[in-house]
């Protein structure tokens, strides 16, 4: 398959919309990371994401959606809470899991009877799934397993040959996936399940949030969980990573500095002092972090990184999703300096 890349214009919106009316699928830009995306009624058509990507079966996919009637034609219940969300957060970088209708196939839910949910805050994607006239299941537009894609160039490394067409809406704002919910307590409580630029903190406001443990924590083998992506490993480059927890300046260069094998980075945030190894910095702040982490770990790979050392991001506010990302593209390798 020929995979031409498209910058977005009333035309290509068009022959967009049209490959998705077929049953293909066509990666897409949002503020998040790119999605590889399909019609999501279509159990047919999310069935090539699957292979598309190399994803698990039973690792359910994000639909999109453009407004309010879209939701509700998708999913059975919607509690007050959610529409509060829906009015505060969306478009944006929120997913809310709700019980699906069985307009929403099996393929797309990854076999559960719920159904994850966001408007992405794209006006070009917005205007794709209006022209659709149905929710667009896309999940991120990578190789299941390597790091999310940021830009089309990132996409086209990992999906050439693999779909027709990617729709090239420059950069991605925030960089990581979006904050990932579902609701407790009879609808009024909120638990995430995975954590975004749109926080805890910021959930808090409106019902009591809790986070799942398993946002920090690799799930027990068999365990049941209400998030299945949790179980897999995600956002790995074929460099080896490993966290670095440390506050000291000093100790990290002494440890990166032993590394020195001509093999070894380290991500670091820029200041540090000492450091022999190379070095790439991605942000002195969690969300330079959270925009750049993917990018970066990529880059690893293009500079012929055999392992990188990256140091740990807070582990509050934006910089909890910066956390989680690397605890699954390090398999949960945390050194403690």
């Amino acid at each position: 398959m020929k995979t031409e890349i498209k910058k977005p214009s009333y035309e290509v919106l068009c022959e967009a919309a049209e490959l998705i009316k077929k049953g293909e699928v066509v990666a897409i830009p949002t503020e998040t990371v790119y999605g590889l995306a399909a019609d999501a009624y279509n159990p047919d058509a999310c069935a090539k994401i699957f292979k598309a990507k190399g994803r698990p079966q039973d690792n359910p996919l994000i639909i999109h959606i453009c407004d309010l009637d879209m939701l509700k034609n998708s999913v059975k219940e919607i509690p007050p809470l959610a529409l509060t969300l829906a009015e505060h957060f969306w478009s944006g970088s929120l997913t809310m899991i709700f019980p699906k209708k069985d307009i929403v196939p099996d393929t797309t839910s990854g076999g559960l009877d719920t159904v994850a949910v966001r408007m992405p805050d794209n006006e070009d994607t917005l205007n794709l799934i209006k022209m659709c006239g149905v929710p667009l299941a896309a999940p991120s537009a990578n190789l299941s397993g390597s790091p999310s894609p940021t830009t089309a160039q990132h996409v086209y490394a990992d999906m050439n040959g693999r779909i027709p067409l990617i729709i090239d809406g420059g950069e991605c704002k925030n960089g990581v996936e979006s904050t990932v919910i579902c609701f407790t307590d009879g609808g009024t409580g909120i638990k995430v399940l995975r954590p975004g630029v749109i926080t805890a903190e910021m959930l808090s406001r409106f019902a009591k949030t809790e986070t799942d443990k398993n946002v920090f924590a690799k799930p027990d083998e068999n365990e049941k969980v209400i998030s299945p992506g949790v179980k897999y490993k995600h956002y790995s480059p074929r460099a080896d990573i490993t966290i670095i927890e440390t506050d000291s300046d000093e100790k990290l260069a002494e440890f990166l500095n032993s590394k020195n094998d001509g093999g070894t980075y380290g991500v670091i945030f820029g200041s540090e002092k000492g450091i022999e190894v190379p070095t790439i910095s991605y942000g002195s702040t969690a969300q330079e972090q959270a925009h750049n982490l993917f990018a970066v770990l990529r880059k690893t790979d293009e500079l012929g990184a055999k392992r990188a050392y990256v140091r740990c991001p807070e582990k509050t506010g934006v910089g909890t999703a910066v956390y989680n990302r690397l605890l699954r593209a390090a398999a949960f390798k945390t050194i403690i300096l």
